[in-house]
Order: structure tokens, then sequence, then C-alpha cells
């Protein structure tokens, strides 16, 4: 028999080699949330409140780096966006989406072409009919469209759920948020899971016609009883994923176990990173939910 023999050089190479290898594949996913400036009054739209409360209950899942950055679109975005495995914006819309200002869409674009994540929340579902909706359809699977959709505050039911990785752990539930409702969805859904659904109730169409209110055809969808998505996910034909959610107007939604832990699975998933068979565990107090609010006046 032949005996092979390697040199301590040799063998400590090998080690490092291996050593590196091992670290490429135990990378962390890296999640980059954009929280959009102070916005509405005390206790709504707390984007950076909303962000950094996510980001503490991400921070105990092994595997998993995530990094805040506030006031909008991150000064060194070269810098912040590298390696990211998903991108979570919350922030405002319409023309003050922080995507659709300067060439972001670009930047964003590019990082979608690479299979990276995207999650909107609330308001950040909005692009403009001009600029954005077509990318946002193409990248989450759906979005706000003024002068069809709707953004009245309601109390849906949210019964059953889908078998989806983003469900996993979540328990029907009912919370009052500004739910949108009546989206613009890829043509036939392709590729696009529902995750929360419900009925509207009629209060939803309290309002006058509006660009964000109503209109002749939402109102005869709510007549009918259409059920309507407020939260889906997304495959693309690029192996990235997308996640839409439109609640999260008002902060102490966080608070309910099932509203966070909803929207804690879909960062994971969009990220490509295994949702735990019980969904991500958290646990989150009063205090904690009065952390890291905009200084907006009187609460």
């Amino acid at each position: 028999m032949k005996t092979v023999s390697h040199s301590p050089k040799k063998i400590l190479c090998a080690i490092a080699v291996g050593a590196v290898t091992f670290g490429l594949c135990a990378a962390d996913k890296k999640i980059v949330f954009i929280a959009g400036p102070p916005s509405h009054g005390p206790g709504e739209h707390e984007h950076r409140a909303g962000c950094l409360l996510l980001k503490s209950c991400l921070d105990k899942v092994p595997g998993v780096t995530a990094a805040v950055y506030s006031n909008g679109w991150p000064a060194d975005a070269e810098s912040a966006l590298a390696g990211a495995d998903t991108v979570v914006i919350y922030s405002d819309g319409g023309g003050g989406h922080p995507l659709l200002k300067d060439d972001h869409l670009k930047t964003i674009g590019d990082l979608m072409k690479k299979g990276v994540g995207l999650v909107c929340i609330h308001y950040a579902v909005e692009p403009t009919k001009e600029r954005g909706e077509k990318e946002m359809i193409e990248w989450i699977g759906g979005c706000f469209e003024v002068d069809r959709s709707v953004n009245p505050t309601w109390l849906p039911t949210f019964k059953p759920l889908p078998e989806h990785p983003v469900a996993r752990g979540v328990k029907p539930f009912s919370i009052r948020d500004e739910w949108y409702f009546h989206m613009r969805f890829r043509e036939g859904m392709n590729g696009v899971t529902p995750i929360l659904t419900a009925v509207p109730t009629e209060d939803t169409m309290s309002r006058k016609d509006g660009s964000h209110e109503g209109n002749p055809d939402v109102r005869a969808a709510v007549k009918r009883g259409d059920p309507e998505h407020v939260a889906w996910a997304c495959e693309r034909a690029d192996g990235g994923r997308g996640f839409g959610w439109t609640g999260g107007h008002y902060h102490k939604n966080w608070g309910n176990d099932h509203f966070r832990k909803l929207v804690l699975n879909a960062i994971l998933w969009t990220a490509k990173a295994e949702v735990p068979a019980d969904g991500v565990q958290s646990s989150v107090t009063e205090d904690e939910l009065k952390q890291n609010l905009d200084p907006k006046g009187r609460r």
C-alpha cells in the first residue's frame, strides 16, 4: 500500500481553504431596511420606529443580519445595499417614494436582476402610474393604483390563511388598520400568492369618490362582496421574491403577534432564508413599542 504524506504547510492551507468555504456557505442573510422620513401624526407612519422594531426581532434569528437606514434613501447606497439578500421599504409612497427619486429605480432594478428580494410596507406599495408601477408589479407582484385602489381604515378578519412559508405559525386574526385594497396585480395573478384576504365591510365606502377614497368599480366590488387581497407574496422569473403588505399605518399594531410574525416571516422568505415551522418567534412590550418614535408633538 502506498503511503501519502502531507506537509504541515499543505495541511494548514487545506484547513484555511475549508474555513473560507464554510464561511461563504454559512454567510448570514443580509436584510436592509429603508425607513422613510417622519410622516403623518403621532403613532402613524412611524417608519423608523417600525423598522427598528422589526430589526430587533430579526436580530434574535440565527444566520440573519439587519441594518436600518433612516430618513429615506441611504447616503451611501452602494455600500448599504452591497450583498443585500432582501430590501425592506417602509415609507411614504406616491411622488415621495424613495424608489422614484433620481436613479433609484435602476439601482433596485439591478438588484432584482440578481435575485434580491423586495418587501414594501403600507404606503410604500404605492408608486405612481407614470413611474414605478410597471416595476413594482414585476418586483412584488402588485401595487396600489391611484384612482383604482382605496385606503380606508377598517376591521377585516383574516381566515383561513394559505399554506405558504410566509403564513407559518400565523393564526387567523382581526385587526383595525388602514388596509388598502382593490390593488393592481399581475395579469392572471401570475406568480402571486394571496396571503391575507378579506371581504371589505360596507363602511369602507363611506367617503366620496377620490383618488384614494373610492370609485364606481370598487364600490361595485364591495357591493358584490368580492374578497380583496391586502397582503401577498410573489416569485419572479429572475428567481427573486417579493412581498406586499398594505397594513402598518398604526404603529401600535406591530404589538400584535400575528400581524408582526407574518411580516417577519415574509422578510426571511424574500431573503431566501428558511422560515421556521412555527414562524419567527418574537415578543414586543409596550415600552418597546414606544421606542424610537419620531418627535411629532403631543401623543
